[in-house]
């Protein structure tokens, strides 16, 4: 099924999660993920925080679960669902650790990772870690081509700007050939990062209209994947008909696959809905 889930619980940005997760934990995640698992969604995603200033978190909310941590967990309680960070700033990691760390769960879930990565935009968080931000977009350029020589690899060498290594074994590392890179944004610089050194675009913020007109003038490659959100959470048991058209209405806007909000009530309310909308994948197509 080509639509993914924008995980409940992990994440509480103001405005957009549900008062019944702020009481929810791994149980219920663990319950939501067995049963998208199980019904053959596509995705699930964990985004990364590290610690965000008091006064930004009124906006953007405080509550990040760890991302490695989380997937690590869920990918012991599935077996087909893809696991996908959205997503890492690149600038907190040195491309080896991701390339380890992400290497190791894409050994353990069975070849099940996808990297969502992005530039980082919260000049606080940086200062906060120590990662530069200045300059960030070239950092994070390079960072990205020394993933690609690294990832899948038992011995990898890289010379670049910001980065340079050889001589080094990473152990265990990712087993697929390919590990996808989606790149996060919402610029045509994100979308051409994501088409020259990534697989995938993740965008965020824009109308389908403007995503739409975006991809029209970009020359991607084969294969090349492009999530995007559906808008508004999906109500597939109260508003069927809707959520047909959103899930279209994205498609056709150039989306490869569909990564949903669920509109949910509770954790049961949340699998009833997983059930109903995996019933309408064929009349959303």
């Amino acid at each position: 099924m080509k639509i993914g889930i924008v995980s409940p619980i992990v994440t509480a940005n103001p405005g957009a999660h549900s008062a019944w997760e702020g009481k929810a934990g791994i149980a219920e995640l663990s319950r939501i993920a067995a049963t998208a698992d199980r019904l053959g969604f596509h995705h699930l995603t964990c985004s990364e925080h590290v610690a965000v200033p008091t006064a930004i978190a009124e906006q953007r909310g405080a509550t990040y679960w760890d991302p490695i941590s989380t997937l690590s967990f869920l990918a012991a309680r599935t077996e087909q669902i893809r696991l996908m960070t959205q997503v890492l700033v690149l600038g907190y990691h040195h491309p080896l650790e991701i390339a380890k760390r992400y290497g190791t769960l894409d050994l353990i879930s069975g070849g099940r990772v996808i990297l969502g990565l992005g530039v980082g935009s919260l000049k606080e968080e940086f200062d906060l870690v120590g990662a530069t931000f200045e300059g960030r977009g070239a950092i994070a350029d390079d960072a990205l081509a020394a993933l690609r020589a690294s990832l899948g690899k038992r011995e990898p060498s890289y010379h670049g700007t910001h980065f340079d290594f050889d001589d080094v074994v990473v152990e265990p590392h990712a087993i697929q050939e390919r590990l996808p890179l989606w790149i996060g944004g919402r610029t045509p610089r994100s979308l051409r990062r994501a088409a020259t050194l990534g697989d995938g675009w993740v965008p965020f913020g824009l109308k389908l209209d403007e995503l739409a007109a975006m991809l029209e003038k970009a020359d991607l490659p084969d294969d090349f994947e492009v999530a995007l959100g559906a808008g508004r959470p999906l109500d597939p048991i109260d508003n069927r008909d809707k959520t047909i058209e959103q899930v279209r209405r994205t498609r056709a806007a150039g989306a490869t696959i569909v990564s949903a909000t669920i509109a949910a009530e509770s954790v049961d309310h949340y699998c009833e809905q997983l059930e109903a909308l995996a019933a309408l994948e064929e009349e959303t197509r």
